[in-house]
């Protein structure tokens, strides 16, 4: 359906999983893409995307942006959080739909998933009790765009596939403190730490001058520096970790998550997800036989009757693979080279216990990763390290 000429706009395309996605479609050999930034285009402003579809008019579409941030950020802007992603995903996804989209692909997050799911999670696990607190206005939004996805298509016959990502990380990842996931925010207070054990100014000012830290520059006398990142748990080769260390998480390349991404793109229809025969005899058959038209579909619920009760038909993407926040930790300490003390905060909070997803449905429909933790754990810290001296 999308060959090499299809114009795929790929929004979010700066960002950690948007730009991998930009990179493995360029490998591909797509070169019909489009890309915005924040500043080109606002997408929770309705008129300028409803505009943006006039002009552009692609083939595809890959929602990869998003309102995102670790656990400090869920707890401080709940708001911004729910209304952020919610205004984005409305407006791209009613607009692609208004514009005769082929294929759109939603990229959500596990974090959709009850906070006691029985793990693995698969994807049945979806609205079955409660969801974690921290985290709950984004796991809502991120609900409701993917039941935007399987609502368009029982009823219109559209072709838009929800993915939800484990955790990710990889280059260009937020290294930024103030709301960075536990990964990058773990290596970067862990290397901070060894810099100022070490004496090592020039590395710190180059790093704070990247990327400062409540407005803390490198170009900061020595004691504003140590003062603002002590907040952060940074000390002379020490640092502290919010929670206990022992939550359960899976983590994924970014890099094999856009392969995945891309294959799901290219190569898996609704119709794979929820049965291909039950689903093409609905929405292709005769109008007799009970077909729904995308245009001709108002007042019937779609194929909802013929079809039953369809829902849970996005497809998770992970390893399958956890480890704890402490085993996370001594891999970062171990990649950076840090020599000094690790601590666990059990005052903070933890967030949920175990996040592990069943991917079965994703290697029946032909993706497996290749990036293991241990491996990747390096790369990433090359990536952060290589970033802070270009």
């Amino acid at each position: 359906m999308l060959d090499t000429n299809s114009k795929i706009y790929v929004a979010g395309h700066r960002g950690l999983v948007g730009s991998a996605i930009w990179k493995n479609l360029q490998k591909r050999g797509y070169h019909n893409l489009v890309g915005k930034t924040h500043a080109e285009l606002d997408l929770t402003n309705a008129d300028a995307v409803r505009k943006f579809f006039d002009e552009e008019k692609p083939d595809a579409v890959v929602l990869a942006a998003a309102f995102v941030g670790g656990i400090m950020a869920n707890w401080l802007y709940r708001a911004d959080f729910i209304m952020q992603n919610m205004k984005m995903q409305c407006n791209v996804i009613s607009e692609a739909y208004a514009h005769g989209v082929k294929k759109l692909l939603f990229l959500g997050s596990t974090c959709i998933y009850p906070k006691s799911a029985q793990q693995p999670m698969s994807e049945d696990a979806l609205l079955t009790s409660p969801l974690e607190y921290s985290n709950e206005p984004y796991a809502i939004a991120k609900i409701a765009g993917l039941k935007m996805c399987e609502s368009y298509n029982l009823q219109y016959g559209t072709n838009y596939i929800a993915v939800m990502p484990t955790n990710l990380y990889g280059p260009n990842d937020n290294f930024h403190l103030e709301n960075s996931h536990v990964m990058p925010a773990m290596m970067r207070k862990i290397y901070l730490a060894k810099l100022i054990h070490d004496g090592n100014w020039d590395a710190i000012r180059r790093d704070l001058n990247k990327r400062p830290v409540e407005g803390v520059t490198g170009e900061q006398d020595e004691q504003a520096i140590l003062d603002v990142l002590a907040k952060y748990g940074i000390y002379n080769n020490k640092v502290v970790l919010w929670g206990t260390g022992s939550p359960l998480r899976e983590f994924l390349w970014s890099e094999d998550m856009a392969d995945a991404s891309v294959h799901v793109l290219l190569n898996v229809n609704f119709s794979d997800i929820i049965g291909i025969e039950k689903y093409s005899s609905v929405f292709y058959g005769t109008a007799a036989d009970g077909a729904v038209d995308r245009d001709n579909s108002a007042g019937r619920g779609g194929a909802i009757p013929a079809l039953g009760e369809i829902r849970n038909c996005h497809i998770n993407v992970g390893t399958g693979k956890e480890l704890t926040i402490r085993q996370l930790s001594e891999l970062v300490v171990k990649a950076v080279g840090f020599e000094g003390e690790v601590e666990f905060d059990a005052s903070k909070p933890d967030g949920t216990p175990r996040k592990l997803i069943d991917v079965s449905q994703l290697h029946r429909l032909g993706w497996k990763h290749q990036v293991e933790i241990e491996d990747g754990v390096v790369k990433l810290f090359e990536w952060y390290r290589d970033s802070i001296n270009a």
